[in-house]
C-alpha cells in the first residue's frame, strides 16, 4: 500500500506528516501504521489502512504505567501474525494523567495525543465548582486546551439563571471557553461541533454528566449506549466502560470515556497554576517570595480576600489542590517527603507559639 493511501484512509483519525515523519523507522521494518481505538486487558483495536486490527500489546513496556499502550496512541503494528503485536508507540504530543483511586495513588493514563479536554458538566444538578477546577488542572497539565460543556441546559429554561450559572463556571474557569448544550433538542450543538472538528477531543465528566448522549448527537447516530440519570442525586451508572475513539462525521476524533468518580491530581502543579491564574499573578506582589498566604505581613492574595477581589472558595480550592499534588509528588520522592514533614513541623510550632501569646495576652 503506497504512502498516499495510508495518508489518506488514517487522516480522518488524525494522521498528519508529523507523525508519517516519525514513523519512518518503524515502516523501513515493514511495521504498519495504526491508532489505539480501545484498550482491553492487554489487548487493543487498532485502525490502520488494512482496516481494524485487534493486537496484544505485550511488547510495550508494561512496569511503568504512564508506558503502558492506551486510547488515542499512534503505534506500529505488525502487519501479520497470530497473535499481532504492537510493537512500540509513538512519542505522545500530550497525555491525560489522573492519579487512580487506590491507595497507592499510581498514576493512570486515560488518552493520549488530545488537543481539546472536553470536561462534560451536568446543569441537572447544582455545580460542584471544586470538582470542575479539578479536571481542569489535568486537562492543563496534560498539554490539551480545556472546554467546558455545561450539559443538559433545556432542564434551565430561565435565560438569567442559565447566564449566572455560566458565570460562575468562568470565573472559575480563567481562559477556557464555556458552552452550554442541550443533545436532546441540540441547542448549542454547532458550536461544539466546530471546536471538536479540529484535532483530538477527550470527554471527560462523572457518570450521569450526558458524555454519552453528547458523543452520539456529535456522531449523529446512537453509538453510546445511554441510561437514564437516577432522580435522587442526578448521577448515573457507568455506560461506557472502555475509552472509545471515534472519527465524527463532520471532522476531528472523539475519546469517549467511563465516568470519572476520582478524579486525583499526578504532579500537576502547572495545571493548577493554570486554573488558578489569578492567584498565582496575585502571589507575585507578595513581599516574600515563598509566601504561603496564610497569616504573612504583605502578601497581596490576603489583601485581594480583604477587599473582595478574590472569593475565599478559590484561596481554599487553590490551596487544597497544591497540598493534594505536592503530597502525590513526594510520595515517589524521599527527599521532598522529608522536606514536606519537616515545614509541616515548623508551621505547627509555629501555631502552637502563636496560641500561647494569644492566651498570655489575653491572661
Amino acid at each position: 500500500m503506497t504512502s498516499t493511501s495510508v495518508f489518506s484512509a488514517l487522516a480522518p483519525y488524525g494522521w498528519d506528516s508529523a507523525w508519517a515523519d516519525a514513523f519512518t523507522p518503524y515502516d523501513a521494518e515493514g511495521l504498519l501504521p495504526g491508532r489505539v481505538v480501545r484498550v482491553d486487558r492487554g489487548q487493543c483495536d487498532v485502525v490502520t489502512a488494512d482496516g481494524l486490527l485487534r493486537a496484544d500489546t505485550a511488547f510495550v513496556t508494561p512496569h511503568d504505567p504512564l508506558r503502558v499502550v492506551c486510547t488515542g496512541d499512534w503505534v506500529a503494528v505488525e502487519p501479520a501474525g497470530s497473535p499481532r503485536y504492537v510493537r512500540t508507540y509513538l512519542p505522545r504530543r500530550t497525555a491525560f494523567v489522573r492519579s487512580t483511586s487506590s491507595k497507592r495513588s499510581e498514576a493512570q493514563i486515560l488518552a493520549a495525543n488530545v488537543d481539546h479536554a472536553i470536561v462534560a458538566v451536568s446543569l441537572a444538578v447544582e455545580l460542584d465548582l471544586g470538582r470542575i477546577e479539578r479536571f481542569l488542572a489535568l486537562a492543563w497539565e496534560s498539554g490539551a486546551q480545556p472546554v467546558v460543556v455545561l450539559t443538559k441546559a433545556d432542564l434551565v429554561p430561565d435565560a438569567v439563571t442559565l447566564s449566572h450559572l455560566v458565570q460562575d463556571v468562568e470565573t472559575t474557569a480563567p481562559g477556557v471557553p464555556v458552552l452550554t448544550v442541550s443533545a436532546t433538542l441540540g441547542d448549542g450543538l454547532d458550536v461544539l461541533t466546530a471546536v471538536v472538528g479540529g484535532g483530538t477531543s477527550v470527554l471527560l465528566g462523572q457518570s450521569g454528566a450526558g458524555k454519552s448522549t453528547l458523543a452520539n448527537a456529535l456522531l449523529g447516530e446512537d453509538v453510546m449506549e445511554v441510561r437514564a440519570a437516577r432522580d435522587v442525586d442526578g448521577k448515573g451508572r457507568h455506560t461506557t466502560t472502555t475509552r472509545n475513539l471515534l472519527a465524527l462525521p463532520g471532522g476531528g476524533v472523539l475519546i469517549d470515556t467511563p465516568g470519572l468518580r476520582g478524579v486525583g491530581l499526578w504532579d500537576a502543579e502547572t495545571g493548577v497554576g493554570q486554573v488558578f491564574s489569578e492567584i498565582e499573578e496575585l502571589a507575585g506582589s507578595c513581599r516574600f517570595h515563598d509566601c504561603a498566604h496564610e497569616s504573612e505581613p504583605g502578601c497581596a492574595v490576603l489583601a485581594a480576600i480583604d477587599s473582595g477581589e478574590l472569593p475565599v472558595r478559590r484561596l481554599e480550592s487553590y490551596r487544597k489542590l497544591m497540598r493534594e499534588n505536592q503530597w502525590i509528588v513526594a510520595k515517589t520522592d524521599a527527599r521532598l517527603r522529608a522536606e514536606i514533614k519537616k515545614d509541616w513541623k515548623r508551621k505547627g510550632a509555629e501555631g502552637r507559639a502563636a496560641m500561647e501569646a494569644k492566651r498570655g495576652h489575653v491572661r
